[in-house]
């Protein structure tokens, strides 16, 4: 199949053709990149028939040039591995199905799908790390406004992703990424404003360090609530 008119898309598949000829199936685009970004380098899935060590040298003799082109180290796995992950990351592979764009060959979505039960199991493991990290984290400020605003910043774009994942629990099929995070926060019954002051800080990653405690308390109490959110969820 040909390749659709995305310049960094061509010339990746180019190379990729070039390591793995026929046994080249898919190379599909996601992340921020697709999504509108236009700082952030091309993340990509390649699936592959057969994948071995030489091929792995061969990208690695490419790495160089791809980072220099915004192209970021692309995700190659053997297509049959591909099929058989779908339980191991159903977070990581959700949200490339959620936004993604076909470069090259079929696309590998059309046929795979993830069990709601390992999604719940997934975004409860990712919410209880959130909530331990942001506790955890607190605590090593030392109560210091910088670190505390630092602390926040840092955990904002996580918090989005969370978000995300729990607008696809309950089935919400947009793939517009403002749309989906505010959607899971909505089905959450999360505080609108405070979401809206985290997820401004995903994007312009500032906050006032003069007033940390502002956003700590209600944004902490936010995620422990979405942990309880998650704990009783269960499919329709």
């Amino acid at each position: 199949m040909a390749t659709r008119a995305h310049p960094l898309g061509i010339a990746l598949a180019d190379d990729l053709h070039k390591i793995f000829g026929d046994r080249l199936q898919s190379l599909v685009a996601y992340g921020p990149r697709i999504e509108g970004d236009g700082d952030a380098p091309l993340t990509c899935l390649v699936l592959v028939s057969t994948l071995t060590l030489g091929d792995l040298e061969a990208m690695a003799r490419r790495a160089g040039d791809w980072q220099r082109q915004e192209i970021a180290t692309p995700l190659v796995l053997p297509a049959d591995e591909f099929g058989r992950s779908l339980d191991a990351f159903p977070l990581e592979y959700g949200e490339i199905i959620r936004a993604h764009q076909v470069l090259f060959g079929h696309s590998p979505f059309d046929t795979a799908a993830i069990d709601p039960a390992d999604l719940r199991r997934a975004c409860e493991t990712q919410v209880k790390s959130h909530l331990v990290h942001l506790r955890q984290g607190f605590i090593q400020t030392r109560g210091k406004a910088p670190a505390i605003a630092a602390l926040v910043v840092a955990s904002a774009a996580p918090f989005a992703a969370l978000l995300r994942n729990v607008a696809r629990l309950n089935g919400v099929k947009t793939g517009d990424r403002m749309q989906v995070t505010q959607e899971g926060a909505k089905l959450a019954g999360l505080d609108g404003r405070i979401v809206s002051d985290i997820l401004a800080l995903e994007r312009n990653a500032s906050v006032p360090t003069t007033d940390p405690a502002r956003l700590f308390p209600p944004y902490l109490a936010l995620v422990e609530q979405l942990a309880s959110v998650i704990d009783a969820w269960h499919a329709a």
